[in-house]
C-alpha cells in the first residue's frame, strides 16, 4: 500500500533573490516518513520562486543568479508592472528555474548523482512563503 507524507518549508528571504540548500531539511521529511522506495516531490508554492536540482558550489549558484539576470532582466516597462506590481523579471526567472522537482528514492534515500543537491530558488523576497514536500511510496 502506497504511503504518503506532506510537509510545508517556509521562507521570508533576508534579499531580494536568494538561493537556499534544503537537502537536508528534505532528507529530513523523507526519514521521518518512513518511505523506503518512492518519490518525493518538491514545489514552491509562489509564482516567483522555484525549485531545482544542481551543485552545490557558490560560483555556480552566482553564475546561475548572472544568467537569470541576463535571460530575465529587472524592467520597469514589463506590462505585468501596469498591474501595480514590479516583479515581473521574478515570474519570469520562475519560469526559468521551473517550480518543482521530483526525486527517487532507493533504499530510504535521496537517489540523487553526484553532487545534486535541492535548492529552493527565491525571487521575490522579503516575505513569506512556502514549499510543499510530499513523500510518496512504501
Amino acid at each position: 500500500m502506497i504511503k504518503t507524507l506532506t510537509e510545508y518549508l517556509w521562507f521570508n528571504t533576508k534579499k531580494h533573490r536568494e538561493y537556499i540548500n534544503i537537502t537536508s531539511e528534505v532528507e529530513q521529511i523523507l526519514e521521518k516518513s518512513g518511505i523506503k522506495e518512492g518519490m518525493i516531490l518538491v514545489s514552491a508554492m509562489h509564482i516567483t520562486a522555484g525549485v531545482y536540482v544542481n551543485d552545490a558550489e557558490s560560483g555556480l549558484i552566482q553564475d546561475i543568479d548572472a544568467w537569470l539576470e541576463t535571460l530575465a532582466p529587472f524592467n520597469p516597462d514589463y506590462r505585468h508592472h501596469r498591474t501595480g506590481e514590479s516583479n515581473g523579471d521574478s515570474h519570469l526567472k520562475s519560469l526559468l528555474i521551473h517550480h518543482e522537482v521530483i526525486v527517487p528514492v532507493t533504499n530510504g534515500k535521496l537517489d540523487f548523482g553526484p553532487w545534486q543537491q535541492i535548492y529552493y530558488a527565491e525571487f521575490d523576497g522579503q516575505r513569506r512563503k512556502r514549499l510543499i514536500v510530499k513523500v510518496m511510496g512504501e
